[in-house]
């Protein structure tokens, strides 16, 4: 049902689309205490409570486009966006190491990768949703030319190791929890947030290039203009060193368009079976035991 529904949806214009969504937002943070109360409390904690009225909408415009990006014809889609400093990912592809994109739950995260895909193939990391309806959905929108997904497991990271072997780019979103035994302790925004050790390690094989990106939503429906950012800080450390540096360069990253941050998203939860945070502090970044 929710592919027909989806379908009709694509057929609007973005700037209705965005409209709607802006309203969907107000109705979502009225109606649920437990979305309002993370809301509130995230951006509370990250220094943003001023661009909260705006994140609302932006959160229901996340919602409401999703349809256009998944199923509208990909040229129209492409019409709506505008790289920025593309020549970064030029440079990169000729040095033929590979490429780990990295992008944050910012601005339109789903149409970072078909932009990257429109011109170079990509290889980006998939976990499955928890309704099964959803999973031909998603991934019948996310699987298109020149985009190859890897599954959010070992065959994920071994699909991921071949394609920076070969000198080919992947994605993955540092900034989603990781399960029990895949990430450690470090701070965002102050916070101790369980981070996902792996965008270091694939970053560390033949010595791939890391860069970050987001797309940008434009006010009025006006489409997004797609950011493309050098990382220029080492991950030549340990991994509770690294997930702070790559941490740091999402807070960097975020701060541009605070609004545009997923700040419902439950970034600080604790996965079953992972260790209990450390305290905050000198110490903070040592290795877990």
């Amino acid at each position: 049902m929710l592919v027909p529904i989806f379908r009709f949806l694509s057929l609007f214009p973005l700037p209705v689309l965005h409209g709607l969504g802006a309203a969907l937002g107000w109705v979502i943070y009225a109606i649920s205490p437990s979305y309002r109360r993370r809301m509130r409390e995230n951006m509370q904690g990250a220094g943003f409570s001023q661009h909260l009225h705006t994140a609302v909408a932006e959160a229901g415009k996340s919602v409401l486009e999703l349809p256009f990006i998944w199923c509208a014809p990909p040229e129209r889609v492409a019409r709506h966006a505008t790289v920025e400093n593309w020549e970064l990912v030029e440079k990169a592809l000729q040095h033929g190491r590979g490429i780990v994109f990295l992008t944050p739950h910012l601005g339109c995260f789903e149409i970072v990768a078909q932009q990257i895909a429109l011109r170079t193939p990509l290889t980006v990391m998939y976990r499955p949703p928890k309704r099964a309806a959803l999973k031909p959905l998603i991934e019948g929108a996310r699987a298109r030319e020149n985009l190859m997904l890897a599954p959010a497991n070992m065959s994920g990271v071994r699909i991921f190791a071949k394609c920076l072997k070969k000198g080919q780019p992947i994605g993955l979103l540092p900034d989603q929890v990781p399960q029990e035994g895949e990430g450690v302790w470090a701070d965002f925004f102050g916070r101790p947030a369980y981070t996902m050790t792996l965008p270091a390690k694939l970053a560390q094989m033949g010595g791939a290039e890391v860069i970050i990106t987001y797309a940008e939503r434009l006010p009025g429906g006006r489409g997004y203009i797609v950011h493309f950012v050098p990382f220029t800080e080492s991950l030549d450390s340990t991994s509770a060193e690294q997930a702070r540096t790559i941490n740091a360069a999402m807070e960097e990253l975020i701060a541009r368009s605070p609004a545009q941050y997923l700040w419902s998203y439950n970034r600080y939860k604790v996965p079953r079976g992972a260790p209990p945070p450390t305290p905050a502090g000198p110490d903070a970044t040592k290795e877990q035991p």
